[in-house]
Protein backbone atom coordinates (compact mmCIF):
# COMPACT_ATOMS: atom_id res chain seq x y z
CA UNK A 1 0.00 0.00 0.00
CA UNK A 2 1.24 3.35 -0.63
CA UNK A 3 2.01 6.10 1.25
CA UNK A 4 -0.89 7.78 2.56
CA UNK A 5 0.39 11.49 0.66
CA UNK A 6 2.26 9.56 -2.04
CA UNK A 7 1.57 11.04 -5.52
CA UNK A 8 2.28 7.96 -7.41
CA UNK A 9 1.35 4.47 -6.18
CA UNK A 10 3.14 1.46 -7.46
CA UNK A 11 1.36 1.34 -11.30
CA UNK A 12 2.30 4.82 -11.64
CA UNK A 13 5.66 4.54 -10.69
CA UNK A 14 5.83 1.79 -13.22
CA UNK A 15 3.97 4.07 -15.42
CA UNK A 16 7.05 6.38 -15.35
CA UNK A 17 9.93 4.32 -15.38
CA UNK A 18 8.04 2.72 -18.75
CA UNK A 19 7.78 5.89 -20.39
CA UNK A 20 11.62 7.44 -19.37
CA UNK A 21 13.52 4.08 -19.71
CA UNK A 22 11.09 2.21 -22.16
CA UNK A 23 9.63 4.66 -24.79
CA UNK A 24 12.68 7.60 -24.37
CA UNK A 25 11.25 10.42 -23.59
CA UNK A 26 12.43 13.42 -21.11
CA UNK A 27 11.95 13.12 -17.67
CA UNK A 28 10.37 16.63 -17.05
CA UNK A 29 7.73 15.80 -19.50
CA UNK A 30 6.78 12.69 -18.32
CA UNK A 31 6.83 13.98 -14.47
CA UNK A 32 4.60 16.65 -15.57
CA UNK A 33 2.03 14.81 -16.65
CA UNK A 34 2.04 12.64 -13.92
CA UNK A 35 1.94 15.06 -11.93
CA UNK A 36 5.03 14.79 -9.98
CA UNK A 37 8.42 16.81 -9.52
CA UNK A 38 11.49 16.31 -12.12
CA UNK A 39 13.48 15.53 -8.70
CA UNK A 40 10.73 13.05 -7.69
CA UNK A 41 10.73 11.27 -11.04
CA UNK A 42 14.61 11.15 -11.15
CA UNK A 43 14.46 9.25 -7.80
CA UNK A 44 11.83 6.44 -9.18
CA UNK A 45 14.01 5.86 -12.58
CA UNK A 46 17.12 5.67 -10.36
CA UNK A 47 15.76 3.20 -7.83
CA UNK A 48 14.86 1.37 -10.81
CA UNK A 49 17.87 1.27 -12.60
CA UNK A 50 20.01 0.26 -9.81
CA UNK A 51 17.33 -2.02 -7.81
CA UNK A 52 14.45 -3.12 -10.70
CA UNK A 53 11.02 -3.51 -9.44
CA UNK A 54 11.75 -3.79 -6.01
CA UNK A 55 13.05 -0.12 -6.04
CA UNK A 56 9.59 0.72 -7.03
CA UNK A 57 8.22 -0.55 -3.93
CA UNK A 58 7.67 1.49 -0.60
CA UNK A 59 10.28 1.70 1.86
CA UNK A 60 9.65 2.50 5.81
CA UNK A 61 9.42 6.20 6.66
CA UNK A 62 11.23 5.45 10.16
CA UNK A 63 14.32 6.95 10.65
CA UNK A 64 17.44 4.62 10.61
CA UNK A 65 18.99 6.08 14.08
CA UNK A 66 17.00 8.10 16.75
CA UNK A 67 19.91 9.60 18.73
CA UNK A 68 17.74 11.18 21.01
CA UNK A 69 15.82 8.51 22.65
CA UNK A 70 16.44 7.55 25.54
CA UNK A 71 19.25 4.55 25.77
CA UNK A 72 18.08 1.21 26.73
CA UNK A 73 19.79 0.63 29.93
CA UNK A 74 18.06 3.95 31.88
CA UNK A 75 14.56 2.67 30.17
CA UNK A 76 15.19 -1.04 31.81
CA UNK A 77 16.24 1.14 35.22
CA UNK A 78 12.67 3.16 35.27
CA UNK A 79 10.50 -0.30 34.27
CA UNK A 80 12.70 -1.71 37.32
CA UNK A 81 11.75 1.03 39.55
CA UNK A 82 8.07 1.35 38.70
CA UNK A 83 8.09 -2.66 39.64
CA UNK A 84 9.98 -2.09 42.94
CA UNK A 85 8.42 0.93 44.46
CA UNK A 86 5.18 1.44 41.91
CA UNK A 87 5.42 5.25 42.01
CA UNK A 88 4.55 7.26 38.77
CA UNK A 89 6.94 9.48 36.30
CA UNK A 90 6.52 12.81 38.76
CA UNK A 91 8.56 10.40 41.37
CA UNK A 92 11.10 8.57 39.54
CA UNK A 93 11.82 10.97 37.32
CA UNK A 94 14.05 12.96 39.93
CA UNK A 95 15.10 9.63 41.20
CA UNK A 96 17.09 8.75 38.39
CA UNK A 97 17.65 12.09 36.66
CA UNK A 98 15.39 11.74 33.61
CA UNK A 99 12.09 14.69 32.87
CA UNK A 100 8.86 13.14 33.92
CA UNK A 101 7.85 12.97 30.64
CA UNK A 102 10.31 11.07 29.48
CA UNK A 103 9.56 8.33 31.87
CA UNK A 104 6.01 8.70 31.28
CA UNK A 105 6.62 7.93 27.17
CA UNK A 106 9.06 5.41 28.32
CA UNK A 107 5.85 3.38 30.64
CA UNK A 108 3.57 4.18 27.85
CA UNK A 109 5.99 2.59 24.62
CA UNK A 110 6.07 -0.91 26.75
CA UNK A 111 2.73 -1.11 27.93
CA UNK A 112 2.68 -0.43 31.92
CA UNK A 113 -0.11 0.23 33.47
CA UNK A 114 -1.74 3.04 34.83
CA UNK A 115 -1.28 3.25 38.69
CA UNK A 116 -4.95 4.11 39.08
CA UNK A 117 -5.39 0.44 37.47
CA UNK A 118 -3.38 -1.19 39.88
CA UNK A 119 -3.72 -2.34 43.35
CA UNK A 120 -1.35 -0.46 45.67
CA UNK A 121 -0.30 -3.05 47.46
CA UNK A 122 0.87 -5.60 44.89
CA UNK A 123 0.77 -3.95 41.62
CA UNK A 124 -1.49 -6.06 40.03
CA UNK A 125 -4.29 -5.01 37.74
CA UNK A 126 -7.37 -4.35 39.30
CA UNK A 127 -9.74 -2.02 37.33
CA UNK A 128 -11.02 -2.63 34.30
CA UNK A 129 -9.75 -0.68 31.21
CA UNK A 130 -11.90 1.20 29.50
CA UNK A 131 -11.16 -0.17 26.00
CA UNK A 132 -12.37 -3.75 24.99
CA UNK A 133 -8.90 -5.73 24.34
CA UNK A 134 -10.12 -7.99 21.83
CA UNK A 135 -12.44 -6.48 18.92
CA UNK A 136 -14.51 -9.05 17.20
CA UNK A 137 -17.15 -9.26 14.77
CA UNK A 138 -19.11 -12.45 14.10
CA UNK A 139 -18.98 -14.15 11.03
CA UNK A 140 -22.57 -14.71 10.50
CA UNK A 141 -25.80 -13.12 10.80
CA UNK A 142 -27.84 -14.15 14.11
CA UNK A 143 -24.70 -15.80 16.02
CA UNK A 144 -25.01 -13.14 18.47
CA UNK A 145 -27.45 -9.94 19.25
CA UNK A 146 -26.80 -7.42 21.67
CA UNK A 147 -29.27 -6.13 23.92
CA UNK A 148 -29.86 -2.90 25.97
CA UNK A 149 -32.49 -0.24 26.83
CA UNK A 150 -31.93 3.45 26.85
CA UNK A 151 -34.20 6.10 28.83
CA UNK A 152 -35.42 9.02 26.93
CA UNK A 153 -37.22 11.71 29.36
CA UNK A 154 -40.94 12.15 27.96
CA UNK A 155 -41.94 15.30 26.17
CA UNK A 156 -44.94 17.37 27.30
CA UNK A 157 -47.99 18.16 25.07
CA UNK A 158 -46.81 21.67 23.50
CA UNK A 159 -42.95 20.87 23.47
CA UNK A 160 -40.49 21.22 26.21
CA UNK A 161 -37.59 22.95 26.91
CA UNK A 162 -36.27 22.58 23.50
CA UNK A 163 -39.22 23.86 21.70
CA UNK A 164 -39.29 26.72 24.48
CA UNK A 165 -35.97 27.22 25.78
CA UNK A 166 -34.58 26.65 29.69
CA UNK A 167 -37.27 28.99 30.80
CA UNK A 168 -39.76 26.52 30.66
CA UNK A 169 -40.20 24.65 34.00
CA UNK A 170 -39.16 27.51 36.10
CA UNK A 171 -42.55 27.72 38.56
CA UNK A 172 -42.69 25.01 41.37
CA UNK A 173 -45.68 23.09 40.01
CA UNK A 174 -43.86 22.66 36.66
CA UNK A 175 -41.15 21.51 38.50
CA UNK A 176 -42.75 18.99 40.58
CA UNK A 177 -44.49 17.25 37.48
CA UNK A 178 -43.74 14.34 36.66
CA UNK A 179 -43.48 13.58 33.19
CA UNK A 180 -41.93 10.14 32.86
CA UNK A 181 -39.32 8.07 30.79
CA UNK A 182 -39.63 6.29 27.65
CA UNK A 183 -37.85 2.59 27.55
CA UNK A 184 -36.32 1.91 24.30
CA UNK A 185 -35.66 -1.71 23.85
CA UNK A 186 -32.93 -2.23 21.51
CA UNK A 187 -31.57 -5.78 19.60
CA UNK A 188 -28.21 -5.29 17.28
CA UNK A 189 -27.38 -7.92 15.08
CA UNK A 190 -23.48 -8.56 15.63
CA UNK A 191 -22.42 -9.27 12.33
CA UNK A 192 -24.98 -6.96 10.40
CA UNK A 193 -25.95 -4.85 12.66
CA UNK A 194 -29.51 -5.22 11.71
CA UNK A 195 -30.81 -3.25 14.44
CA UNK A 196 -34.83 -3.39 16.16
CA UNK A 197 -36.31 -1.02 18.59
CA UNK A 198 -39.18 -0.59 20.56
CA UNK A 199 -40.54 2.15 22.65
CA UNK A 200 -42.23 0.53 26.00
CA UNK A 201 -43.37 2.07 29.08
CA UNK A 202 -40.39 -0.02 31.20
CA UNK A 203 -37.79 -2.37 31.54
CA UNK A 204 -39.20 -4.96 34.01
CA UNK A 205 -38.50 -8.74 32.96
CA UNK A 206 -41.39 -9.77 31.49
CA UNK A 207 -41.28 -7.14 29.17
CA UNK A 208 -37.62 -7.63 27.91
CA UNK A 209 -38.85 -11.04 27.34
CA UNK A 210 -41.89 -10.23 24.92
CA UNK A 211 -39.71 -7.78 23.30
CA UNK A 212 -36.64 -9.97 22.61
CA UNK A 213 -39.68 -12.58 20.97
CA UNK A 214 -40.70 -9.73 18.61
CA UNK A 215 -37.31 -8.78 17.94
CA UNK A 216 -36.88 -12.20 16.64
CA UNK A 217 -39.59 -12.48 14.65
CA UNK A 218 -38.31 -9.33 12.86
CA UNK A 219 -34.53 -10.70 12.20
CA UNK A 220 -36.42 -13.57 11.04
CA UNK A 221 -38.15 -11.15 8.23
CA UNK A 222 -35.13 -9.83 7.06
CA UNK A 223 -33.42 -13.93 6.89
CA UNK A 224 -31.99 -14.36 10.62
CA UNK A 225 -33.96 -17.23 11.59
CA UNK A 226 -31.83 -17.99 14.37
CA UNK A 227 -30.08 -16.07 17.35
CA UNK A 228 -27.78 -18.42 18.64
CA UNK A 229 -26.23 -15.77 21.59
CA UNK A 230 -27.67 -12.93 23.50
CA UNK A 231 -25.44 -10.62 24.84
CA UNK A 232 -26.71 -7.96 27.96
CA UNK A 233 -25.03 -6.11 31.07
CA UNK A 234 -26.06 -7.56 34.41
CA UNK A 235 -29.31 -5.47 35.05
CA UNK A 236 -31.76 -7.25 37.63
CA UNK A 237 -34.36 -7.35 34.43
CA UNK A 238 -31.78 -9.67 32.28
CA UNK A 239 -30.25 -11.78 35.35
CA UNK A 240 -32.69 -12.34 37.17
CA UNK A 241 -36.09 -12.88 35.10
CA UNK A 242 -37.46 -16.27 34.65
CA UNK A 243 -39.11 -14.97 31.62
CA UNK A 244 -36.05 -13.61 30.07
CA UNK A 245 -34.75 -17.20 30.67
CA UNK A 246 -37.58 -18.76 29.51
CA UNK A 247 -37.91 -16.72 26.43
CA UNK A 248 -33.73 -17.66 25.40
CA UNK A 249 -35.05 -21.26 25.98
CA UNK A 250 -37.94 -20.82 23.22
CA UNK A 251 -35.44 -19.11 21.13
CA UNK A 252 -32.55 -21.39 21.58
CA UNK A 253 -30.12 -18.78 22.45
CA UNK A 254 -27.85 -18.88 25.07
CA UNK A 255 -27.67 -15.85 27.42
CA UNK A 256 -24.17 -14.14 27.55
CA UNK A 257 -23.29 -11.67 30.22
CA UNK A 258 -21.14 -8.82 29.91
CA UNK A 259 -18.12 -8.17 32.71
CA UNK A 260 -19.98 -6.21 35.54
CA UNK A 261 -19.37 -2.18 35.25
CA UNK A 262 -17.75 -2.76 31.76
CA UNK A 263 -20.71 -1.24 29.38
CA UNK A 264 -18.31 -1.02 26.86
CA UNK A 265 -18.39 -5.07 26.35
CA UNK A 266 -21.79 -4.79 24.43
CA UNK A 267 -20.78 -1.70 22.31
CA UNK A 268 -22.11 -2.25 19.43
CA UNK A 269 -25.76 -1.57 20.65
CA UNK A 270 -24.02 1.29 22.82
CA UNK A 271 -23.23 2.85 20.26
CA UNK A 272 -26.34 2.17 18.68
CA UNK A 273 -28.34 4.06 21.35
CA UNK A 274 -25.80 6.83 20.90
CA UNK A 275 -26.70 6.93 17.29
CA UNK A 276 -30.16 6.68 17.87
CA UNK A 277 -29.95 9.39 20.15
CA UNK A 278 -28.15 12.08 17.77
CA UNK A 279 -29.82 11.09 14.21
CA UNK A 280 -33.87 10.60 16.19
CA UNK A 281 -34.59 11.10 19.84
CA UNK A 282 -32.73 14.98 19.66
CA UNK A 283 -32.28 15.08 16.40
CA UNK A 284 -34.85 17.87 15.42
CA UNK A 285 -37.63 19.77 17.92
CA UNK A 286 -40.62 17.38 18.63
CA UNK A 287 -43.90 18.89 20.15
CA UNK A 288 -45.33 16.05 21.59
CA UNK A 289 -44.19 12.77 22.89
CA UNK A 290 -46.29 10.93 20.34
CA UNK A 291 -45.11 12.78 17.35
CA UNK A 292 -41.54 11.41 18.74
CA UNK A 293 -42.76 8.15 19.16
CA UNK A 294 -44.38 7.81 15.55
CA UNK A 295 -40.75 8.99 14.07
CA UNK A 296 -39.14 6.15 15.51
CA UNK A 297 -40.22 3.48 12.48
CA UNK A 298 -39.34 5.46 9.93
CA UNK A 299 -35.88 6.37 10.86
CA UNK A 300 -35.37 2.26 11.87
CA UNK A 301 -36.18 1.75 8.27
CA UNK A 302 -33.66 4.16 7.09
CA UNK A 303 -30.79 2.90 9.60
CA UNK A 304 -31.41 -0.12 8.30
CA UNK A 305 -31.58 -0.40 4.98
CA UNK A 306 -30.19 3.20 3.90
CA UNK A 307 -27.83 4.90 6.56
CA UNK A 308 -23.82 4.36 5.58
CA UNK A 309 -22.67 2.28 8.24
CA UNK A 310 -18.61 2.97 9.07
CA UNK A 311 -17.90 -0.65 9.97
CA UNK A 312 -19.44 -2.37 6.98
CA UNK A 313 -17.40 -0.20 4.45
CA UNK A 314 -19.75 2.73 3.94
CA UNK A 315 -22.76 0.25 3.35
CA UNK A 316 -26.56 -0.17 5.65
CA UNK A 317 -26.86 -3.18 7.14
CA UNK A 318 -29.14 -5.03 4.83
CA UNK A 319 -26.28 -5.51 2.89
CA UNK A 320 -24.80 -8.36 4.61
CA UNK A 321 -28.49 -9.92 4.82
CA UNK A 322 -29.08 -10.34 0.95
Amino acid sequence: MAHANARLNLHGRRLLVSRVIADGRPVAHVAKELGVSRQCAHRWVARFRSEGDAGLADRSSRPRTCPRRTVVEVELRVLQLRRDERRGQDWIGPELGVPARTVSEILRRHHVPYLRECDPLTGEVIRASKATAVRYERPLPGDLGHMDVKKAGKIPDGGGWKAHGRQMGRTSAEKKARIGFDYIHSLVDDHSRLAYSEILPDEQGATCAAFLLRAAAYFATHGITQIREVMTDNHWSYAKSTDLADAMTALGAKHIFIKPHCPWQNGKVERYNRTMQTEWIYRRIFTSNTERAEALAPWLEHYNTQRRHSALGGTPPTSRLS
